[in-house]
């Protein structure tokens, strides 16, 4: 992949632009299955995941002196076990475990081992998602038509991995910005998506699960969404045991420390060093689970900010209260002018559907218009790359 040089890169700010299609490109120049003979070992040797053309996926994990193996994925998602399903693996002669899925869905799994009580990632697959406190192994199947977030032959976009230090979170935080194919090429202002992460992710989560760069590019390829900038920012604390700067101490109690870095740092910087359109009219804030609850928190606590909003499986929100909370949700007349675009999504298997359907229920009786879709699914990946690919193509539409 090429490396894009920036041209803009500020001294406090490090910064590094990649190609897209890195993590994509991983996932499906999977090896071929080789033999286990021979001077190679059978780690050496050993392929997993391996997909197969009937969209089954065989994980396979060389452990000969382990007493007990399980695979946990997140396809096996239920309402009492939103985030995926535990199965056990099966012992062959070889020490090499093994667990063929059934056909799955066309699009990225998440997985891990647990190896005599210990969780741990595929150690034989370099495709991972990153995590707060643990890492998880991923797996994408590919799907015929290929699917939005499938790597096509259409114009890439880049992505900048970047680094801004925040007095609000007292170190140097870092976040994820989406170029689309023609940035380096025009001199054109784009609208900005601030596009948050959930629990325990971290800020390039949309990007190496969400493929939100892939998607983004097919969608502004089949002209189906606006040329558009999407921020990923960091939700959470690089040291977390490390106090807040006493200036953002003292403002604790009035705003929240995401709050203070997204309105009085992020967007900013943003602003001054990207090719932006300003103004509340090109800004829409997104986020899945707590990413929905940051945007619920903020997004919509700052609509002279944003005027449009995604929740996808939004959590920790008081959905039910929304007009309690906002009184532009207390009638259409309220909310006129407030909200160009409300947007709510969920899986059925996922049991922050109640606060959906609650956000859903107050918003219809207040006869606030808004969009609700859902799909099958729990709590993960699968529906929120869905949810994107749905919503991104209704964002900066200028009626």
């Amino acid at each position: 992949m090429p490396v894009i040089p920036n041209a803009h890169s500020p001294q406090r700010a490090a910064r590094i632009a990649l190609g897209l299609l890195a993590a994509q490109c991983l996932a499906f120049a999977q090896p071929a299955p080789g033999g286990r003979g021979g001077s190679r070992s059978i780690q050496e040797t050993l392929v997993s995941p391996e997909v197969h053309a009937d969209h089954t996926v065989t994980f396979r994990l060389y452990a000969p002196k382990a007493t007990e193996v399980t695979l946990t994925g997140d396809w096996m998602a239920t309402l009492e076990a939103r985030t995926g399903g535990t199965t056990n693996m099966t012992k062959g002669p070889d020490g090499v475990w093994t667990f063929t899925s059934p056909p799955l869905e066309p699009t990225i799994h998440l997985y891990f081992f647990t190896l005599d009580g210990l969780p741990i990632a595929d150690p034989v697959n370099p495709l991972l998602k990153l995590r707060t406190r643990t890492s998880a192994s991923l797996v994408e199947v590919p799907g015929t038509p290929a699917p939005l977030w499938q790597a096509q032959p259409v114009p890439r976009g880049t992505v900048d991995y970047n680094c801004l230090h925040s007095t609000a979170y007292n170190d140097e935080h870092p976040f994820t910005v989406y170029l689309p194919p023609d940035y380096h090429k025009s001199t054109t202002r784009y609208p900005v998506l601030y596009l948050v992460h959930g629990g325990g992710d971290v800020y390039s989560s949309w990007v190496t699960a969400g493929a939100a760069n892939v998607i983004l590019d097919n969608l502004i390829a089949q002209k189906k969404a606006v040329p558009m900038i999407v921020v990923m920012p960091y939700n959470g604390r690089n040291y977390p045991n490390l106090p807040l700067a006493s200036g953002a101490a003292a403002l604790a109690g009035e705003m929240p420390v995401f709050e203070q870095y997204m309105t009085r740092e992020l967007i900013p910087y943003i602003d001054s060093t990207y090719r932006t359109l300003t103004g509340r009219g090109n800004r829409a804030m997104a986020g899945l689970s707590a990413g929905g609850g940051a945007t619920f928190n903020v997004g919509l606590k700052h609509t002279e900010l944003f005027s449009q909003f995604g929740f996808f499986s939004a959590g920790a929100v008081a959905l039910p209260d929304a007009a309690t909370r906002y009184p532009e949700f207390a009638s259409a007349r309220a909310a006129e002018g407030k909200f160009d675009l409300i947007w709510i999504s969920y899986g059925n298997q996922d049991p922050n559907h109640l606060g959906a359907e609650a956000f859903h229920a107050a918003l219809t009786a207040n006869g606030v218009r808004h969009t609700y879709v859902t799909r099958d699914g729990g709590h993960v990946w699968a529906v929120w790359r869905w949810s994107l690919a749905q919503f991104a193509p209704l964002l900066f539409r200028k009626n």
